[in-house]
């Protein structure tokens, strides 16, 4: 059931909804931007920075020792982080975290790196106030409609378990993993929030045959693995990136490139026949085309970093491209029913 109501709570809770959900899109690229300019280690604790909620702009404000101070605070993090990981019996995982040294390497000070990390660290925050304000508006919904109560309380709590976990990355010196799984729960948010502007969106449902439900469900499958294929990628990137210049990068990844650059087709021809089928749908033309123009844009900046050496401007573009894509096909894959 999708509650379309007219009420002025109804509409201004739906308003709010639409603008975290594109806050959180603000959000995913603004993290790129931290990933492509290196700047993720631009703060070596948290909740702070440098130990300050506003953070220093000079080595000089920083004790000598600064180093030493904060790579002994992360591996008291780190040491509290293996135990829950114990906990579940990932223990292979747990003793990489705790005898990898190369997780306490502190990086030098840089002003503006800190600046990009501490405006990311920001803008989260915002994120959390527009998700507990979300919540906190959903209340009065509880007693008649509970499904916009409980997505809400289940936005919350990911965000703000994404924000402990938004920690570990930092603890864990950007370990390759903790940055997956971090994008990923913001993949979940987006999800989350868009199942919820969904069932107070004032849209009709639009009913399509089985096939045409499949072939999106196919449509998000195939860029599901994409991403995933894409953090591959950027992972053999991290490991390039500590010892050549950018311009040597592309030339020195290995078959995960290969696969996902191939794959790009596969994503780009399911999505373009979907397209094909679904604008003949007056309901579904404008969602679809927005859609197949998405993943045109996806495609292309795709190309752009493989031909231009990974330029970081396109980065984070590629990265927020490609989430706001999941949304858009999530979006269909609700209004759409079968008949």
């Amino acid at each position: 059931m999708v509650y379309k109501l007219n009420n002025t709570a109804i509409r201004g809770f739906r308003r709010l909804c639409r603008s975290t959900l594109i806050a959180v899109y603000f959000l995913i690229l603004v993290g790129g931007i931290v990933r492509s300019t290196g700047s993720g280690m631009g703060c070596p604790d948290w909740p702070k920075c440098f130990g300050s909620f506003i953070p220093p702009t000079s080595v000089d404000q920083l004790p000598s020792n600064y180093k030493e101070n904060y790579a002994a605070f992360r591996a008291k993090k780190n040491q509290k982080f293996a135990s829950y990981l114990q906990m579940l019996g990932m223990n292979s995982t747990a003793d990489k975290i705790l005898s990898d040294q190369s997780i306490l390497n502190e990086t030098e000070f840089n002003p503006v790196k800190t600046w990009i990390e501490y405006l990311n660290r920001l803008v989260g925050v915002a994120i959390g106030i527009f998700i507990a304000l979300l919540f906190f508006r959903s209340i009065k919904f509880r007693k008649d409609y509970p499904i916009l109560f409980w997505l809400s309380l289940a936005t919350l709590v990911s965000v703000v378990f994404q924000g402990w976990f938004g920690s570990i990355v930092v603890s864990t010196n950007l370990t390759t993993w903790t940055i997956t799984i971090h994008f990923v729960l913001a993949l979940v948010i987006v999800a989350l929030l868009v199942f919820l502007l969904h069932k107070i969106d004032d849209s009709e449902d639009v009913y399509v045959s089985l096939v045409m439900r499949g072939l999106l469900l196919a449509c998000i499958s195939v860029l599901l693995v994409q991403i995933f294929l894409g953090t591959e990628v950027r992972a053999a990137i991290d490991v390039l990136s500590v010892s050549l210049p950018r311009i040597e990068w592309i030339g020195e990844l290995g078959d995960e490139f290969v696969v996902h650059r191939l794959f790009s087709w596969v994503v780009l021809f399911v999505n373009g026949f979907f397209f094909w089928h679904a604008r003949k749908t007056i309901a579904l033309k404008a969602l679809s085309i927005t859609l197949f123009l998405l993943i045109l844009s996806s495609f292309a900046t795709g190309v752009l970093l493989s031909w231009f050496n990974v330029p970081a401007a396109v980065q984070p573009v590629h990265l927020t491209i490609a989430t706001v894509t999941i949304g858009v096909q999530l979006t269909l894959f609700f209004r759409m029913k079968s008949v």
